[in-house]
Parts: C-alpha cells; structure tokens; sequence
C-alpha cells in the first residue's frame, strides 16, 4: 500500500473538501478534520494542515495537489518499512510496519543519575496514521522537550504500560546479583503482560522487543517469571526505525525517565547531568559533599564506575 503525506495551505485545504465532498466519511481520530474514501484511495486532513493518502491510488490523487517525489526521497507514513535498515535479530514479515504491533523499549540504563524505565505501546493497524500525524518517530529523531510533549498524546490514544524502576529498588535488586539484562528483561515482559491484559480479548499480530539480548538469553532471564509473553514475539536491534509501536514506546520510557530526573533534581537543588562522563562524576562528588552518600546512593546506579570516581573526587578535596 502506498501511503504519502502533503503539506497544503487553508486555501488548498479548502479545496480538498470541496473536491471529495461526495466521499465523505466519518472519522473520529484525534486531529482529524476531514476524510473521504474513494474505491482505491483514502484521504485525510488533519488540524495541521497535513493530507495522507493511502491506497492503491494515492499518488494519482496526492498528485492533484502537490509534487509527488521518486519513491527514493518521498516522505511517506510507511518510511520505516521502506528505509533500509542494517538490524541484528528475527527476520520480520512482509509489510510488518503497518501491522497491529505491540511494542517495548527502555532507557536510563547508561545513565548514572535516574531511574530504568520501560515501556510498551499497543498500536492497531487502523492508528498507525494518527500516531505518525502526532509526530512519533526514532526518538533519536526528537529531542527532550519534544518527547515530553507529545507523550501525552501518545497515552490518550493507544494502550500502554510504563514502568520506572526508582535508584533504590534497582540498586537493591542489583545487589543481589542481578545483571542489568535480567532487570530489563523483567520489565519488558512485565509491561507487555499489562498492555496485553488491558487490550484482551484482542490480540497483537505480533509483539517487537527493541533487543538489547539474544532470544534464548533473553527467556533465561525471565524463566523464573510465572506468566512469561512467548507468543509471536520478534526481537531485533534499531526496533523504533520497523514499526511506530515501538517508536511510540521509547518516546514514553524517555518520557517516564525524564519526570523521575526532574524529581531527583529538585530533591538536590541541582540539574541532574545525563550520561555517566566525567561531568557527572564531578555532579557526584559535589552531592556526595554537600548531602551525604547516602543521598547520592539513592539517586544513583551505585555500581556504576562513577561511584569510584566520585569518591576519589571527594577525597581530594577533604
């Protein structure tokens, strides 16, 4: 299916309307103020000024209304499944970005200060549109400030689970010997039980875990777990660049971890620094100085190798 997306002005927009009126239909999708269906094609007009056209005939009648590039340059709202994308994991079906895809993501697992959190996305074949229109994609793509404001569209719209694993529970299930692996392989398959339990009876045609362990590493690490999510599960790396579910879910993991930074932040009078460099280090000694290690070690991953640094930081300045 081709889809393609155009930028028109109120006056192009207005004759949009006017050129479909005999094929309106109702669509009641947030955004959405105005679409039409013809036997081949399906228009859109969302709030901000962007048609999508979808179908056999969508570029005969994007055609009427803008330049329609080569399939090399076009921006289409299937970009994901036309990108060639070096990936490392399961081999995914044929048209698999616009399928009804569960996906899962986490982050914060690199840096020093904060939280891990994870997130799962349900996102249905029929939303796929509107969670592109809400301007979803590689959060690699999108800065902070982006991200948190669009993540709230995200939950208005589609199923969700996210899940923020706070320093001092991570630091004591770390302690006991759990693998950073391990702890986000619980996650996952925690937050896609949630998902998959709030959307029941229906089903996803497949879940998409952005993989951070090979499958048979991945199930070892959960195979304690009493519910395990097995069923048409794929794995593979560069997961947000396949499908918008788990664009969508790493948009609301940052998201989560984002709130929980603001939080810490405030409970130390300073601006937490992201990452675990020897600016956060520096950030270290300073709160370890100023409020005690015991404040450090409650907003930090205190198994990092920063710790080390800090202390020796310390050190040199008593």
């Amino acid at each position: 299916m081709s889809n393609i997306v155009l930028q028109l002005s109120m006056e192009e927009q207005n004759k949009v309307r006017s050129y479909y009126a005999s094929s309106t239909i109702q669509r009641n999708a947030p955004g959405v103020i105005f679409a039409a269906k013809l036997p081949d094609t399906a228009i859109t007009l969302y709030k901000s000024g962007k048609v999508m056209f979808q179908g056999s005939g969508a570029t005969r009648e994007a055609s009427r209304w803008g330049e329609v590039k080569s399939p090399s340059t076009q921006s289409t709202i299937t970009t994901n499944s036309n990108k060639t994308v070096k990936t490392k994991g399961d081999i995914l079906p044929e048209n698999f970005a616009t399928m009804s895809v569960l996906g899962s993501d986490e982050t914060g697992t690199g840096d020093y200060f904060g939280p891990v959190t994870v997130a799962a996305v349900y996102v249905p074949k029929e939303k796929i549109d509107l969670i592109y229109e809400l301007g979803v994609k590689d959060s690699k793509m999108l800065n902070d400030q982006i991200m948190l404001k669009i993540a709230p569209d995200i939950m208005a719209v589609c199923p969700y689970s996210i899940l923020t694993l706070r320093n001092d529970r991570y630091n004591a299930i770390q302690a006991k010997g759990y693998s950073q692996g391990k702890i986000k392989a619980m996650l996952h398959n925690q937050a896609l039980k949630h998902v998959l339990t709030k959307i029941e009876p229906e089903k996803p045609e497949y879940i998409l875990i952005d993989q951070f362990a090979e499958r048979n590493i991945y199930y070892n690490h959960i195979k304690s777990e009493k519910e395990i999510v097995r069923e048409n599960v794929l794995f593979s790396t560069k997961a947000e660049q396949l499908h918008v579910s788990v664009a969508a879910a790493s948009i609301l993991a940052r998201y989560a971890f984002l709130k929980e930074m603001d939080r810490l932040s405030k409970s130390v009078g300073m601006n937490l620094q992201k990452g675990a460099s020897g600016k956060v280090d520096d950030m270290a000694a300073r709160i370890w100085i100023k409020h005690g290690e015991e404040t450090l070690k409650s907003i930090s991953k205190w198994h990092f190798a920063n710790t080390e640094k800090a202390r020796r930081l310390v050190n040199k300045k008593k």
